[in-house]
């Protein structure tokens, strides 16, 4: 991660990523399934995109991390949903690991971020982020994670932001709305669809920076991280982000 847990001052104090959410740490997830039910239809990859803050106060994306996934037993997978991400579970070329080994994996490095930036908990930032959540946390039921870094209800979803800042929900005129490049042939990638999330939400949050700034100069709004859930990383559903 470039300049991970880096800092921004201003008149109104030093900003880090753990002050400007509250001590929640964004990670943005994708993932690509076999369709729409998470307790029965197979994860086939999941992406997260860890972000950072620049020296001047500036929301970036940093590392991407991306696992094929090895359909758990039993598992359904919808034709039609093959049909849009492209992905052929059974090919023999595919690099795909089983759910709890590319949850451990993606897990470790969130918690890493999540204590590198003075964070307590993470929280999945996803285009229509129910959808991802639904997924990541049914697989970590199967899986039987104990150690889950990710809060288990709330979210940041940029569907909903996009359609405030933009006008746009849909994920691909969102990012282009946003200034950014769209390429349709590398979307469905769990990996290409994250990033371009990731950006998404970097982009509206610097953007609305001078009205969360505002906030803070008029004492409407704590900069302090929130303590209330340091060390929760199993068990009880902890702090919601409204709270």
């Amino acid at each position: 991660m470039n300049e991970t847990g880096s800092t921004a001052g201003t008149a109104l104090g030093t900003t880090t990523i753990a002050r400007r959410f509250r001590g929640f740490m964004p990670v943005v997830v994708d993932v690509e399934t076999g369709g729409f039910n998470p307790a029965k239809d197979a994860l086939l990859e999941i992406a997260a995109v860890l972000l950072d803050m620049t020296a001047a106060g500036e929301l970036r994306r940093a590392e991407t991390y991306r696992y094929h996934v090895t359909p758990f037993a039993g598992s359904n997978i919808e034709p039609a949903a093959l049909a849009v991400n492209g992905i052929d579970p059974h090919h023999p070329l595919r690099p795909a690991i089983d759910e709890r080994d590319a949850l451990q994996r993606i897990f470790r490095e969130v918690r890493r971020a999540v204590r590198e930036n003075g964070c307590s908990r993470a929280v999945l930032v996803g285009h229509n982020a129910f959808f991802d959540l639904g997924f990541l946390n049914a697989a970590v039921m199967r899986a039987d994670v104990k150690r889950n870094p990710f809060h288990p209800f709330s979210s940041f979803d940029t569907a909903t932001l996009a359609g405030v800042a933009y006008g746009q929900t849909v994920l691909a005129r969102a990012v282009q709305s946003a200034g950014f490049a769209w390429d349709a042939s590398s979307a469905h990638s769990a990996a290409y669809d994250a990033e371009r999330t990731a950006d998404l939400f970097c982009r509206i949050c610097n953007d609305f920076r001078p009205i969360y700034e505002r906030a803070l100069a008029a004492g409407l709004t704590d900069a302090a991280p929130d303590t209330g859930v340091a060390g929760e990383e199993s068990g009880g559903d902890g702090a919601r982000l409204g709270q």
